[in-house]
Parts: structure tokens; C-alpha cells; sequence
């Protein structure tokens, strides 16, 4: 057996947009699960995000410090960005956020791994990509941070220092704390077995395809359906 999660989209019999967001919507669709029959569910539609492990020769990676509202906390991260321009190719928006960010430019880029970030509500998937090969943006042509990226901070912090900082709990942004312990892990192989940075990436293509969209469905009734917990 290859232990690998199965692409398997279920029929969706109806789908309506039932709140428009400023970066993201919520849809909810009426799906058909076969002999389980009908269930309707509510998922929060995500243009997708992408994240750098920026590592410079000494083992260091990059962290920036980032206000973030939902949970009223400054957090250390790693730089990231939505994928919310369109046509934009994910590497390159990995790089202009790595540069936006951190002021930072990046000669050697990888895939360090793809996840999506609560499946059960969301479509939201965000690749993370390991940087090498570290300069600094010279400072005429650095960005002009704004909103809550105004004045944040960069730190370099021993790859090492980092892990302790997210098992003993004091790290907590989710993008980060995967890509410090996936980090940990192919720098335990030598770096072995990361994938180019050009690697297919299916979750995202899905999010960026156009789906045809059914009728809402009637409200007469709940006729069986199975909601939402």
C-alpha cells in the first residue's frame, strides 16, 4: 500500500455563496456521499497562501513578528503570503513576500512540503519553501510596510533554537511551527529528498481551476440532509 491521501471529490448536487469576505467567501454546498446520502456543508473558500524557511550558512532561519488580530497576539513567523493576485506563479510570490517581508533575496529555492490547514472547513492550502543562498535588498528598493506589517521585527534564529522555542510551547503561528519541525527533519537526512521549487502542486491547482456552480438548493426542507457539526 502507498500511504498517500486519495483525490476523491464527491458530486456537489447545489452550492450558493452565502457570505462575500475581503479575502475570503463561504459556500455552502449540498453534497452527494452516495449510501451515506446527502450533506450539506458549510467551507470557507481560500485563495491559498505560501510560506518561506529562509536558512542562512549558519543554520539560521529567518522569523518576522506579526500582530495577529483573531488572537490578539504579536507572533513570530516565518514570512508568508496570500495567493490572492491573479496569475501569479506561487514561487514568485514566495519570493516578492520574502522581499516584502524580510527584505530578502534568495539565490536557491525548494519545496519543503504542502499541506492544507483544517480540511474540515476550509479549502485553504499553503506550500512552504525552504530559501538559500541569503542577501539583503538593498534599502532604496525595499517595501513600504503598512497595516499590521508596519514596523515588524527580523530575527535570525539558530534552526536548533527554534525547534526548542516550538516544543516547549512558545511558538504557536502553525505554518511555522511545520516548517521548523519538517526543517529539523531533511537537516537529519542532509537535506535529502526536497522537492524543486517547479514541483506540481494539486491542491493548489484545484483551488485556481474554475467549478461549474449548481442551482442553490430549495428551501422547502431539510429532505434527509445530514448538517453541519
Amino acid at each position: 500500500m502507498s500511504l498517500a491521501d486519495e483525490v476523491d471529490p464527491q458530486p456537489v448536487l447545489a452550492s450558493e455563496t452565502v457570505y462575500h469576505g475581503l479575502v475570503w467567501d463561504v459556500r455552502r454546498d449540498l453534497v452527494d456521499l452516495g449510501v451515506a446520502g446527502h450533506v450539506q456543508r458549510d467551507l470557507v473558500e481560500h485563495p491559498g497562501a505560501v510560506a518561506v524557511l529562509a536558512l542562512d550558512e549558519q543554520d539560521r532561519i529567518a522569523l518576522v513578528q506579526q500582530y495577529r488580530h483573531p488572537v490578539g497576539v504579536r507572533e513570530w513567523e516565518i514570512p508568508a503570503g496570500l495567493l490572492d493576485l491573479d496569475g501569479e506563479d506561487p514561487l514568485v510570490t514566495a519570493a516578492r513576500e520574502l522581499a516584502e517581508e524580510a527584505d530578502l533575496a534568495a539565490e536557491s529555492w525548494a519545496v519543503l512540503l504542502d499541506y492544507v490547514t483544517s480540511p474540515g472547513f476550509t479549502d485553504e492550502a499553503i506550500r512552504i519553501y525552504v530559501a538559500r543562498g541569503l542577501s539583503e535588498i538593498p534599502p532604496a528598493e525595499r517595501h513600504t510596510r503598512s497595516g499590521e506589517e508596519h514596523g515588524m521585527s527580523l530575527c535570525f534564529v539558530p534552526l536548533d533554537e527554534a525547534l526548542e522555542a516550538v516544543l516547549s510551547g512558545r511558538l504557536h503561528n502553525p505554518h511555522t511551527v511545520i516548517a521548523i519541525l519538517s526543517a529539523q527533519a531533511f537537516r537529519s537526512r542532509g537535506w535529502a529528498g526536497l522537492r524543486p521549487a517547479d514541483s506540481a502542486w494539486p491542491q493548489w491547482e484545484r483551488l485556481h481551476r474554475p467549478a461549474p456552480r449548481s442551482a442553490p438548493p430549495e428551501r422547502g426542507g431539510d429532505h434527509g440532509i445530514q448538517r453541519q457539526e
